[in-house]
């Protein structure tokens, strides 16, 4: 939002999916969060990298990272590979290319928010190889 933060993808996006997961919701403050995973190695930050912060979760899962001026989300890392983000979809500038094909953690989709009926795949758990 300040855009303190700037990065660059420097390959296609391997695709994107619609996390519903408790965490997702409390993190943006509504009922799920959309990401487009990264190629390994292929997300660089170009400014404001002293303004990245990044939140471990307790018990494990993706390191989540913002900006500490804006609070904006910008990327989560794989805690097995951190050359392995996950690009949060309001964070581009521009349409990123990839369009969400999967839904996740549906069984945590708050009566609020509930999984839209739009045709994709949909996996109560974590979406396996994530």
């Amino acid at each position: 939002m300040c855009g303190g933060v700037r990065f660059e993808v420097g390959e296609p996006l391997l695709g994107a999916m619609v996390c519903h997961c408790t965490r997702c919701q409390r993190r943006t403050g509504v009922g799920f969060s959309v990401g487009a995973k990264a190629a390994p190695g292929s997300y660089r930050l170009t400014a404001g990298e002293d303004l990245v912060e990044e939140w471990e979760p307790p018990g494990g899962g993706w390191a989540k990272a913002f900006c500490s001026r804006c609070g904006s989300q910008l990327f989560s890392r794989d805690p097995e590979n951190p050359e392995v983000v996950s690009v949060r979809m309001g964070s581009f500038d521009e349409d990123p290319g990839v369009r969400p094909s999967v839904h996740q953690f549906t069984a945590y989709a708050p009566a609020w928010s509930p999984v839209p009926d739009d045709g994709l795949p949909r996996y109560p758990e974590r979406m396996a190889g994530e």
